[in-house]
């Protein structure tokens, strides 16, 4: 379980790094060449991957592959939305639930197997 936590936290970090070289040039560097745009997002990216490599390994010692990857998705939903409408100014949308409701569908059906075997 411990793992699971220490990947949890990990990916979560670097989700907002990631989240940060992926969009927020739109807003801040929109102004400046897209090169120039680029170079930033990738220094960032960086600590991005200073901490989304060691969670996937951390991750895959006790999670399979599939279910690495949705946890990765929802993560990723749960630090875009508040980026997207606290840094971003986005207004909220009710697309927002939807697609966190079909995230929470492909959690049930990659995690299945173990929520079945807890219930035996």
């Amino acid at each position: 379980m411990r793992e699971i936590w220490l990947t949890v936290v990990l990916l979560s970090i670097s989700n907002v790094f990631m989240t940060f070289a992926w969009y927020a040039h739109l807003k801040d560097l929109s102004s400046k060449p897209w090169l120039v745009a680029a170079l930033i997002s990738w220094g960032i990216a960086f600590f991005e991957y200073m901490l989304q490599v060691p969670a996937n390994r951390i991750g895959f010692s006790v999670l399979s592959l599939g279910q690495l990857k949705i946890l990765q998705e929802v993560i990723t939903l749960s630090v875009f939305v508040p980026f997207s409408l606290l840094y971003m100014e986005e207004p909220l949308k009710l697309d927002y639930l939807w697609a966190g409701l079909c995230i929470l569908g492909a959690v049930y059906f990659i995690f299945r197997s173990e929520i079945v075997d807890i219930g035996n």
